[in-house]
């Protein structure tokens, strides 16, 4: 299912033995635009706050506002502390993964290193198996930061070919996958409050230092794209009208080649 970030932001965060804290935020790889970690605070408890892998989330009852994962507050008690005022590390992601004995997700052709979604883990499978098949991971000092805060991305600037367009309201997510689907555009200084969903495999580029998005679309394209609604299913019919009005192949097409293949 999609759903918002917004969504699962502010959600209370149930430990097999008991609640931990609340959604506070979500790191994502700005190379495989997947959410690698929920970011939890847990300072009403640790005083410090603490990230919570996919491969520990459960699925989201936004009913009860529940977000569970499969780990116990034991545990998360004594995982490596996260200054969340710096970068997060590659030392400290191993570190973390590690301390879980979960896979490296860097390194393989999947999504999920050698796979393509962390549900595997979740459904009994373990990661003693195909841990040794991903690359070892770079942890020396020069090693490449790609994670990036949702929250910070709120509001960057998003540029088509042809000029400014709108900026970065939200994101939604896959929440089996843990995949971020669309980013979430809001063109209110032009068209008075329409919202619209781009992929990420239409970035052309992203500056960080100037907060600014480039996408690979015309602004007319944008502009008459299908509108967002927050309160509406995204289901596939619905993907599928926002990838035949760009007349682009869905990621559900290469997806299907590649497990074909």
């Amino acid at each position: 299912m999609l759903r918002s970030v917004k969504s699962l932001e502010g959600l209370s965060v149930g430990a097999t033995d008991g609640t931990i804290g609340n959604v506070k935020d979500f790191y994502f790889d700005d190379e495989a635009w997947a959410i690698r970690y929920a970011v939890v605070n847990t300072r009403a408890w640790l005083g410090h706050e603490v990230l919570i892998s996919p491969y520990s989330l459960g699925q989201a009852d936004t009913i009860r506002e529940v977000l569970p994962v499969t780990i116990t507050k034991d545990q998360v008690r004594h995982s490596p502390e996260l200054d969340t005022d710096k970068p997060v590390s590659r030392q400290y992601e191993s570190n973390y993964l590690g301390y879980y004995d979960y896979p490296f997700y860097w390194g393989g052709a999947g999504l999920w290193g050698e796979r393509d979604y962390p549900g595997t883990l979740r459904a009994g499978m373990g990661s003693t198996g195909f841990r040794g098949h991903l690359r070892p991971p770079s942890t020396g000092p020069n090693a490449d930061l790609h994670l990036r805060s949702c929250n910070a991305v709120m509001g960057y600037h998003i540029h088509a070919r042809d000029g400014d367009i709108g900026h970065v309201q939200g994101f939604l997510v896959d929440d089996y996958l843990w995949a971020v689907r669309y980013l979430i555009v809001n063109t209110s200084n032009w068209w008075m409050g329409h919202q619209v969903l781009v992929s990420p495999e239409w970035i052309q580029d992203v500056s960080w230092p100037e907060s600014k998005v480039t996408i690979d679309l015309d602004r007319q394209a944008i502009k008459d794209a299908p509108a967002y609604d927050e309160g509406a299913l995204i289901d596939r019919d619905a993907e599928m009208r926002i990838y035949n009005h760009y007349c682009r192949n869905g990621y559900w097409e290469s997806q299907r080649e590649r497990a074909v293949a």
